[in-house]
């Protein structure tokens, strides 16, 4: 029996007053809280752009800076998501371990843990990087937590496509914090995030639509044939990687940067087809190979921003 089906829908654990949680355990947990893999991502997007927008290496102290406060704004939006999302974590598999599930962290903990985070890095980006590049900060914050995850989430298969305007935001963060201004470059590099977040989540939900199907959140791939959600990639991926492109003729980047953009975007139009050709033969399970184009998606955006950064030095 799963940790799941052990309890009754809907209800999530909390430990007596009593309950004995370990220091490193609980240290452990509030870490979880902040979704460390996923931030990890984010930094991808904001280092490198850190570099471009300095055409060099930018300040080791307000690289260091920017990453801090980054890393306290999307954790406060990750724990205030779970804090939000802890009735469904619950009842999803891949979810059903997270600490406010599990009782690891209260509730009120998460909230409160979450809450500061935000507060804290607002702070820290205002004082010690410059004030617009907190306002953005703020502003992905709460666009994940209200817009997204409150709004957007239950609602509507379109829930990634727009909520994941705040997993964009880094970019303009990034170059924000060494120009205190915004930039046509830091523009063409966010839409390339923004048309990245569906084909890049798609496949992953196509994997565990079973566990979105079950507690009501209409992904794509729950309301939607796995052929048309690889169609709907395929669109993404064609403008994403064409977007990709326009740095270069509007002379931000040189030849470095397009090679590797034309090479990687290649690689996932192929993958993307694939997809779709597979979708389309009608293939499942395992067969249909969904997590290939995912952790491709990962690669790709990696070594596109690690173009990015390199570029200006081979100009």
């Amino acid at each position: 029996m799963t940790a799941v089906e052990s309890r009754p829908a809907g209800v999530v654990l909390t430990p007596s007053p009593g309950g004995h949680r370990p220091f490193g355990a609980r240290v452990k947990a509030f870490v979880a809280l902040t979704k460390p893999r996923i931030i990890e991502l984010l930094l991808i997007t904001t280092v490198p752009v850190m570099f471009l927008a300095e055409q060099g290496v930018p300040n080791l102290w307000l690289v260091l800076a920017t990453c801090f406060g980054g890393y306290l704004s999307a954790g406060g939006a990750n724990a205030l998501n779970m804090y939000i999302d802890r009735d469904i974590d619950a009842l999803m598999d891949r979810t059903s371990q997270r600490p406010l599930v599990t009782g690891m962290v209260s509730p009120r903990e998460g909230l409160v843990f979450g809450l500061t985070l935000a507060v804290v890095s607002t702070l820290w980006f205002g004082l010690l990087v410059n004030w617009l590049s907190a306002w953005l900060s703020l502003g992905a914050l709460l666009f994940y937590v209200v817009v997204y995850t409150m709004i957007l989430k239950r609602r509507t298969a379109q829930n990634i496509v727009w909520g994941g305007i705040a997993g964009c935001m880094p970019v303009l963060i990034g170059w924000s914090s060494v120009t205190n201004s915004m930039s046509w470059a830091a523009v063409i590099l966010f839409m390339v995030i923004f048309f990245w977040t569906p084909p890049h989540y798609w496949p992953l939900s196509m994997k565990v639509k079973d566990d979105y199907a079950r507690v009501g959140v209409p992904m794509l791939p729950v309301i939607a044939s796995n052929k048309v959600v690889a169609k709907q990639i395929v669109a993404y991926s064609w403008v994403m990687v064409a977007v990709s492109l326009l740095l270069t003729p509007l002379g931000y980047t040189g030849w470095f940067y397009t090679a590797v953009a034309l090479v990687t975007g290649g690689w996932w139009l192929w993958e993307a087809h694939g997809l779709l050709n597979r979708a389309k033969d009608g293939a499942t399970g395992a067969k249909l190979k969904e997590m290939r184009l995912f952790h491709w998606s990962i690669t790709y955006v990696s070594l596109l921003f690690v173009a990015v950064a390199v570029d200006p030095f081979l100009r």
